[in-house]
């Protein structure tokens, strides 16, 4: 079967996920939890929902309550789900916390968290960005020194910390060797939220999801909370990001054609001078030009989400293709929505402004297309 055709089993996944969408998370409800200052940005109901149709755990193993499936069945979810701008926590609960777990943790962390995750009932989160890092994974500062028993004590400041207002543990990465920008060096750790000295504030995107600045003041974690190797957390943090960034890249591909599609339409109902704007060639050839872009966003998302399932190692640099072609993709479409409706879409009231901010945040988190495009460029030896 061609890469670029659903199978029977991927297409009543999407018409299923489609249909919670359409039921439960149309675009209004991104506009109600911004208006209400929502605290938390998604709905636990909702999330508890989606996980008792086995979302949340569909690439984690049978094991841990999953259903054992892989990334190409899940960018099938999340495509759908950025077409709604649906919030609910998947790339801060499964594509950064639970395969941080799921990559570095031991038989009792997995054993703890992964069901839980699973089944809708834990919040995760990956708390790795740092003031100026510029999405460089390596650019660690804040360290990691050893306390008695074995222990570690941790102090430094991470942001834009994904839902890090409502993840009940998160992932750290802290220096126990090295300077900043050293790969060797990092260490992961696993940190329950209502850890001494562990501190939070809220800080809202620029589409009204939320992330946090956190701090760590003499944070005291146990030698049994360290994922991976003590001086080698990049060994799990470089697939976690990749794996987070085809999740993120499928949300994207939704958002861009939902976007598309929209203006497809309004394109067919606006008059003008007499005539729908739809047939002014002008219209056409940016419309086409954006049909374009969205074929070229697809199959770099199919490629790298086959690729990490197949284990290829091509993976990392094909995950780098799908975030740049996303990132440039999603803001193209975007801003093409925005004023093809002209001026009604600059305006608050009406829901095409809502996909471009939701490009606008999309594109710079986990590294923007000329980050992507640099990474590429070196993981192909330039």
């Amino acid at each position: 079967m061609s890469d670029l055709v659903l199978s029977e089993e991927q297409e009543l996944l999407r018409r299923t996920a489609a249909d919670l969408v359409r039921q439960h998370s149309p675009i209004g409800r991104v506009r109600a939890l911004r208006d209400a200052d929502d605290p938390i940005g998604f709905s636990v109901d909702l999330w508890r929902a989606m996980a008792e149709l086995g979302w949340p755990g569909i690439v984690l193993p049978e094991s841990a309550g999953g259903l054992g499936l892989g990334y190409a069945d899940l960018v099938v979810v999340l495509e759908e789900l950025g077409r709604a701008l649906v919030p609910e926590p998947f790339l801060s609960t499964v594509l950064l916390g639970a395969n941080a777990v799921l990559l570095g943790g031991g038989a009792e962390l997995r054993a703890k968290l992964l069901p839980e995750v699973a089944a809708g009932r834990m919040f995760l989160t990956l708390a790795h960005h740092e003031p100026g890092a510029r999405h460089d994974v390596h650019r660690v500062a804040s360290r990691a020194e050893p306390g008695e028993g074995g222990s570690f004590r941790l102090t430094g400041e991470k942001d834009l910390v994904p839902d890090g207002q409502t993840a009940e543990h998160l992932i750290v990465s802290a220096r126990t060797a090295g300077r900043p920008g050293d790969r060797a060096g990092i260490t992961l750790f696993v940190i329950e939220r209502g850890a001494r000295g562990l501190f939070f504030e809220r800080q809202r995107l620029v589409d009204s999801r939320s992330a946090a600045l956190v701090r760590l003041n003499d944070v005291r974690v146990a030698a049994s909370q360290v994922l991976g190797a003590v001086g080698a957390g990049a060994e799990v943090l470089e697939p976690v990001i990749d794996r987070a960034l085809v999740g993120l890249s499928a949300e994207m591909l939704g958002g861009m054609s939902e976007a598309f599609e929209r203006t497809l339409a309004y394109l067919k109902e606006r008059e003008q001078f007499g005539a729908v704007i739809g047939s002014f060639q002008a219209l056409k050839h940016r419309a086409a030009r954006m049909f374009v872009e969205i074929e070229l966003a697809r199959s770099a998302v199919m490629a790298a989400a086959r690729a990490l399932d197949g284990g290829s190692a091509e993976a990392p640099a094909l995950a780098c293709v799908a975030k740049a072609r996303c990132s440039d993709a999603f803001v193209l479409v975007a801003n093409e929505a925005v004023q093809m409706h002209g001026g009604i879409g600059m305006t608050d009231e009406h829901e095409i402004g809502f996909f471009l901010k939701r490009a606008r945040a999309a594109e710079i988190t986990l590294g923007d297309a000329a980050h992507h495009r640099s990474r590429f460029a070196a993981l192909q030896g330039y």
